[in-house]
């Protein structure tokens, strides 16, 4: 694909077949996403629709391939055998279905990756048929990525050849007819007014016109076919119209001895050449954009050493496998050194990891029995032993991938501009060129130039043909095409590698005009593991009792408060190891009758006794009495930024908890940097109002709204945007996904729940709220590299064409030769890729280095 023309022709065709959703086609990657049911289409259909735009498309994946292994037999079988086979995969549990390819000898496995996984299959397959057969993992034909390379040694042959029939060609017309001696020889008239130099001029050519220019024939037909006009077009007519003149003057020469003309064959050899160097150094330039992804498939392990345990735990062998093979449960070792070869929890030793190639954090991060690992981090220092839980598609590391590619498919809204323009844009072009010639060759008739204007060598059709085919040329939608997708793509990319995950040109388009920011409070602007500091009672009680009871009541919750009532309340008996952890949490009495109330508690029934939990409205609600001293505790409570949560039994306020979550250290500079980039900050929270009152002052944020609902916060974020501000909001709870949604740009914590970083447009993968600022700046730097291409890519057109059209020739005699416009058409794509390359060397705000960094650390 050349140009926007040619990707919306694809979607239009996508689009039209029956059962597709969604299609949308990326021309920086030339790939397709495609949303389609498939009781109505399959990909087959797909592919042979995309086949009949007269483009050649290829499988990269469908959505059912996450769950699915292909398998190859490494040897010929018997059907019997093969049958065999087959019925001993589909024995084995967790294995959904199967599929044999006889003529290929290809296994494909549909299973659960929960109970089985590619190494069982591969090791039923060796034991079925001992030292008889071996299968291996294989991607089928098609799939997986397309292969930049091949098309880059392609377009390199090609030029080439190109130049190997262009140089002499070159020679013939620009150097030896002006070289004594040998121009006497290519004079040498052969037939009437025909000439040696031009009938090899005219052999010469030709290869290069309909061999090695093939592909512009081609191109152009297709585009024609289905009712559109690309590049293709421009350079197939602006070549043939100055070779097939160039025939005409040939052949009028060898039948008239009295004809004089001149041959531009080398204008269309040299145009072809000079627009494949092109095409070669634009092709070469989109490869590096999607550099980001490459990095990111190649941090993943070749080989993993597997672990075999017995009853007791104890480590009986070791082998190694290729990191493919790895199923989840799985024991792997990692040594000081390894990459992590898949996700999982330490379940024995203790290291530093360093996640700096995933999240952007310098700084190794250590690793205990109970932590999380992430496959394709290097190991420091320390032997682990880790249980793999994810692995294949479900990785981190995989779908980090499908994200970024995810989002360099996605359009930003402002590529609409170009896909206007590109409807019209060669149509245009070539009327232009048209009138140009018609222009100058009238002028020349009548006399409304001198003739002294007009080169010896040519006449007046001849220069007015020239000025024609120059216009044509140097005209280039690609540049247009490609501004925003390639700086789009570099963009994200280089997002990834920060820590910082955009979904997409939309939301990196929001991102560059936010000018207000919504921050949640707990576990945003806070740490997010908040700790019991002290508790007070309204009337005499043990204090285990008293724990055991609210402990019961707020296991079933899933917010952090109370996460750090049930971890207090473990820690009362002594209980410290995860093991141990996990046995006291079943020794909580039962809680019946649960009920978690949105931003305000919980209630549940704990030994027969009415059980509150929660804040001064859920009391008030509930008809629980609250007395003055009660009221004072907890204003006490709040002015010292903590959190203080009321504790009723059958009817009666009993005691009040504090719990504390300390500010991020990062957070007051953040806030003070964002201020300095005109941008305004606000807090939203579900606490009280002392609490977020004294968070918000420690950070310096003046607007706060606090004891609001989840739905509270989406109608905030609402009232922001039709006072024509654009809101970004930041959150990690579930609680925040209807403002993530609701704002222009959501923004979730990497530590959050899943369910805010589905809902959010931009995920930091740190936790850190630097990144806030990394991604506004990133965004900002993204848009003004796209402004700088469509500048230069429009610019280079308004400003090309008329000097093609021969604008300045009256004034300065300056005509700029079709050869020369092609080279410049050429120059302007690959400029334009190069422009956004430039976003590669992007570094975050100088302020966020010097950011003094303090260290929290929660006993």
């Amino acid at each position: 694909m050349t140009c926007t023309s040619c990707s919306s022709t694809v979607e239009s065709a996508l689009e039209k077949v029956q059962g597709v959703k969604k299609a949308v086609v990326a021309l920086a990657t030339e790939e397709a996403e495609i949303r389609y049911d498939p009781k109505q289409v399959n990909y087959k259909q797909l592919i042979d629709a995309v086949d009949d735009t007269g483009f050649e498309a290829l499988l990269i994946s469908t959505g059912e391939d996450r769950n699915k292994v292909h398998l190859k037999l490494e040897r010929t079988l018997s059907d019997r055998e093969i049958r065999v086979i087959q019925q001993s995969l589909q024995a084995l549990p967790g294995v959904e279905d199967t599929e044999v390819d006889v003529q290929l000898e290809n296994i494909t496995v549909s299973y659960n990756p929960d109970l089985t996984g590619p190494r069982t299959f591969i090791d039923v397959i060796g034991e079925t048929y001992p030292g008889r057969c071996k299968a291996t993992l294989f991607q089928p034909g098609g799939l997986g990525g397309p292969d930049r390379s091949e098309e880059i040694k392609q377009y390199y042959k090609s030029f080439l050849w190109s130049l190997a029939f262009t140089v002499p060609v070159f020679l013939l017309a620009m150097v030896f007819m002006y070289t004594p001696g040998i121009k006497r020889g290519l004079e040498l008239r052969l037939v009437n007014m025909l000439m040696l130099g031009a009938l090899l001029r005219w052999i010469l050519s030709t290869p290069v016109q309909f061999i090695i220019g093939w592909r512009f024939y081609t191109g152009a037909y297709k585009a024609l076919r289905r009712g559109s006009a690309n590049m293709d077009v421009l350079i197939a007519l602006g070549t043939n119209v100055a070779y097939f003149y160039s025939v005409y003057t040939v052949l009028r020469a060898a039948t008239d001895n009295s004809f004089k003309g001149t041959d531009f064959f080398e204008t269309s050899a040299m145009l072809i050449s000079f627009i494949l160097l092109g095409k070669y150094l634009e092709v070469l330039a989109k490869g590096k954009t999607s550099e980001a992804i490459a990095k990111l498939m190649d941090l993943a392990p070749d080989t993993a050493t597997l672990l075999t345990l017995d009853s007791h735990g104890n480590v009986v062998s070791e082998r190694t496998i290729s990191s493919q093979l790895i199923q989840r449960n799985d024991i792997i070792k990692i040594l000081p050194g390894e990459k992590v070869s898949a996700d999982g929890l330490v379940v024995w030793g203790q290291s530093h990891v360093n996640e700096s190639m995933i999240t952007g954090e310098a700084r190794p991060v250590a690793k205990r029995i109970g932590e999380e690992v992430i496959g394709g981090t290097v190991n420091e220092n320390g032997v682990l032993h880790i249980r793999a839980t994810h692995v294949g598609s479900e990785s981190a590391l995989s779908q980090i991938v499908r994200l970024v590619e995810a989002a360099q498919m996605a359009k930003a809204p402002v590529q609409k501009f170009a896909d206007k323009i590109s409807k019209f844009f060669v149509p245009l072009v070539i009327v232009i060129s048209f009138t140009t010639w018609l222009a100058w060759f009238v002028a020349g008739k009548i006399g409304s130039y001198p003739k002294s204007w007009i080169p010896s060598s040519m006449d007046e059709f001849e220069l007015a043909l020239q000025f024609g085919i120059s216009v044509m040329v140097i005209a280039c939608p690609c540049a247009l095409g490609l501004a925003t997708p390639t700086a789009v793509m570099v963009g994200t990319g280089v997002g990834a590698t920060q820590g910082v995950l955009i979904k997409g040109g939309k939301a990196l388009e929001s991102a560059h005009k936010v000018d207000c920011i919504i921050f949640d409070k707990t576990g945003t602007l806070t740490i997010g593991k908040p700790i019991v500091i002290n508790t007070k009672f309204m009337k005499n009680m043990v204090l285990h009792d008293f724990y055991e009871i609210v402990a019961a009541a707020e296991a079933n919750s899933e917010h952090p408060l109370a996460k750090a009532v049930v971890e207090y309340a473990k820690s009362l008996r002594g209980e410290s190891s995860e093991a141990s952890r996990l046995q006291e949490a079943s020794r909580l009495p039962e809680a019946q009758d649960f009920v978690s109330i949105t931003g305000h508690g919980v209630k549940a029934r704990v030994h027969n006794k009415n059980v509150l939990v929660g804040n001064v409205k859920l009391m008030l609600d509930s008809g629980i009495t609250i007395s003055e001293d009660a009221f004072d505790i907890l204003k006490e409570v709040e002015g010292m930024a903590r959190t203080g949560i009321l504790v009723s039994i059958n009817g009666e306020l009993v005691g009040i908890i504090s719990i504390s979550d300390p500010v991020k250290p990062e957070a007051r500079d953040v806030v003070s940097i964002l201020k300095s980039m005109k941008i305004k900050s606000i807090m939203v929270t579900g606490d009280n109002w002392g609490t977020a009152n004294a968070i918000a002052k420690e950070v310096g944020i003046e607007t706060v709204m606090a004891e609001t609902l989840p739905e509270g916060k989406a109608v905030k974020v609402k009232e922001l945007q039709e006072s024509g501000m654009t809101v970004a909001m930041v959150g990690d709870g579930i609680n925040d996904s209807p403002a993530l949604v609701a704002a222009d740009v959501g923004m979730a914590i990497g530590a959050g729940t899943d369910i805010a970083i589905e809902a959010a447009d931009i995920v930091l993968m740190r936790s850190n709220l630097e990144d806030v600022i990394t991604a506004i700046d990133l965004s900002r730097s993204t848009f003004r590299r796209i402004r700088l291409n469509y500048l230069w890519a429009l610019g280079y057109n308004v400003m090309g064409i008329p000097i093609a059209a021969g604008l300045l020739f009256p004034f300065i005699r300056f005509r700029l030769p079709p050869w020369i416009a092609g080279a410049a058409m050429a120059a302007s794509s690959v400029s334009v890729v190069c422009c956004s390359l430039l976003l590669r060397y992007y570094k975050r705000p100088r302020k966020l280095d010097l950011l003094q960094m303090q260290t929290v650390r929660i006993q």
